[in-house]
């Protein structure tokens, strides 16, 4: 069986997680990109892997590139970015796969809010600006402070910022909006709150929560995700208030990561991310809860439905480090990579930036220099433990 993978720069979640879980289901892969140099690179240890290039942005091309080429019986990304023209391709050749429609809004941040509103699930005041007129026009006249500003199709928390006054608005809504010729902002009311993210799997049928994490945010204006601890269920009444929105999206098939934030007992979502969750947390999940993970997202791709009782770990704890740059500069010392066991707590730790690279200072997840996952049975341990390694480690850059 052929799996088509559509994927844009190589991730550690296709690379340690996807890739190898389709190995051990015995399916064909073939890499659908517009870098191939760098997957091909990143895959050396699959040299039976494919890599083809193709514009996938463009559904069409998609398409025609699989239609010349080999009988598909998989479609599948785990990119933000691709999630609609993967469910498309995977429509056009008859294929299992999500609804493009739901994927569509759940990439447009605007549409979504609309969809959510005229559903009757949730109204939050929003509005689109597309150009550096509209900052002060009738369209943010009643915008109400603060509130956010951020691309309607952005990721990893980039360009979001948190404005006060209407003079803050115009002044990053046109930084952005420079840096980004022909992007859509979309301005919405801040939504106040404890960050928590929510992780489904689906086959469209039958649904199951996996849990969830508490996210800590950089302080204002910036929205930076630094630390995930994991929250192995959630309140009943939040479940179901996030669950009967992500019904609203008609989100219910493969892996979906849901953002949400809760207030005086009110489930919010800022965003549904409909594919698993990243930066190594879906690596974290599937150890902690003992699960075949990825191959259960891979087998509703391929028309398999899931058990009606998913058997996993349920008494695990866990946490997440991002330790971020906080100037720019070049790296000049960090620790290498490492793996072991404190106090029956397992750690391990991956660099995200090179000895010797030089970068800005994005104030967003591209900040961060590695990542250190920790996964236990008490959660006060896993704290203790990662404090203490953090304590010992450094970083240095300089200008």
């Amino acid at each position: 069986m052929r799996l088509y993978l559509l994927a844009l720069n190589p991730t550690d979640s296709v690379t340690e997680g996807f890739l190898p879980a389709a190995a051990r289901l015995g399916l064909d892969i073939t890499v659908l990109t517009d870098q191939p140099d760098a997957h091909r690179a990143a895959y050396l240890e699959y040299p039976d892997i494919e890599v083809l290039d193709c514009d996938v942005r463009d559904f069409r091309a998609v398409v025609t590139r699989i239609s010349t080429h080999l009988r598909p019986d998989a479609v599948f990304t785990n990119s933000d970015h691709l999630q609609t023209q993967a469910a498309l391709t995977a429509q056009y050749f008859g294929l299992p796969g999500k609804d493009w429609r739901a994927t569509l809004r759940c990439k447009d941040k605007g549409e979504m809010r609309r969809h959510l509103a005229a559903a009757g699930v949730d109204t939050v005041w929003s509005a689109e600006v597309t150009e550096s007129a509209d900052l002060t026009g009738p369209v943010v006249h009643d915008a109400p402070y603060p509130c956010v500003i951020k691309p309607r199709e952005g990721v990893a928390s980039e360009d979001v910022v948190l404005v006060d006054t209407a003079s803050d608005l115009v002044a990053r809504g046109k930084d952005i909006l420079a840096r980004r010729p022909g992007a859509t902002l979309v301005v919405e009311e801040y939504l106040p709150g404890e960050l928590y993210t929510l992780e489904t799997l689906g086959d469209g049928t039958v649904r199951h929560v996996l849990g969830g994490f508490h996210t800590q945010l950089s302080p204002p204006p910036y929205f930076i995700e630094e630390r995930l601890t994991f929250v192995p269920a959630h309140p009943e009444q939040v479940v179901e208030q996030v669950l009967a929105q992500l019904d609203a999206l008609d989100v219910g098939f493969g892996a979906c990561h849901t953002e949400f934030v809760v207030h005086e007992s009110r489930a919010r979502i800022i965003e549904v991310n409909y594919r698993a969750i990243g930066d190594q947390c879906d690596l974290l999940l599937a150890q902690l809860l003992d699960l075949p993970l990825f191959e259960h997202i891979l087998r509703t791709h391929l028309g398999e439905a899931l058990p009606t009782d998913l058997e996993f770990r349920r008494n695990g704890a866990a946490r997440l480090e991002y330790p971020c740059a906080e100037r720019a500069g070049t790296l000049v010392d960090a620790p290498i990579a490492t793996e072991l066991t404190v106090d029956g707590v397992h750690l391990t730790y991956r660099s995200l930036r090179g000895i010797g690279e030089r970068h800005e200072l994005y104030r967003t997840n591209r900040d961060y220099l590695g990542v250190l996952r920790a996964t236990g049975t008490d959660q006060e341990v896993v704290d203790r433990v990662v404090a203490g390694f953090l304590a010992t480690q450094r970083w240095e850059i300089q200008p």
